[in-house]
């Protein structure tokens, strides 16, 4: 990646989930470590999200869930970005996803999923050691 360029992340709360504080949490760590953040609010649909990281060029797209709706949401998600032409888009989960559900998830193209407790410099290393490799 361009070290020129800022690390441009899209925050998303797909589903009906209406719980974001952590979301939030991560938004601002993200900013604060020098990264674009675009927040897209609660309760987003996965064209919403898909349509939001087209509209911003982002790089990465952070899923937060605490519904246990991950297992709906994230395969439309991933199906949404290839047909869009943007499956070169890092995209994490995080929030609480059972560990038994994390490799049908990474089968599909999600990179990473975090849970709590999890730093939020880990997160961000991750996220630049991934980019700097694409």
């Amino acid at each position: 990646m361009n070290q020129d360029k800022r690390i441009r992340v899209l925050v998303a709360k797909p589903g009906l989930d209406g719980h974001d504080r952590g979301a939030k949490v991560i938004a601002r760590a993200l900013r604060d470590s020098g990264m674009e953040v675009i927040y897209t609010g609660i309760r987003q649909t996965p064209e919403q999200i898909v349509d939001a990281a087209l509209q911003e060029d982002v790089d990465t797209i952070l899923l937060s869930i605490l519904s246990g709706a991950h297992g709906f949401l994230f395969p439309r998600i991933m199906e949404l970005l290839k047909e869009k032409g943007l499956g070169d888009i890092l995209v994490l989960g995080g929030g609480i996803i059972p560990e038994d559900d994390v490799p049908e998830l990474k089968k599909l193209g999600v990179s990473e999923i975090f849970g709590p407790g999890m730093s939020s410099q880990t997160l961000i290393n991750y996220i630049r050691e991934n980019l700097s490799q694409g």
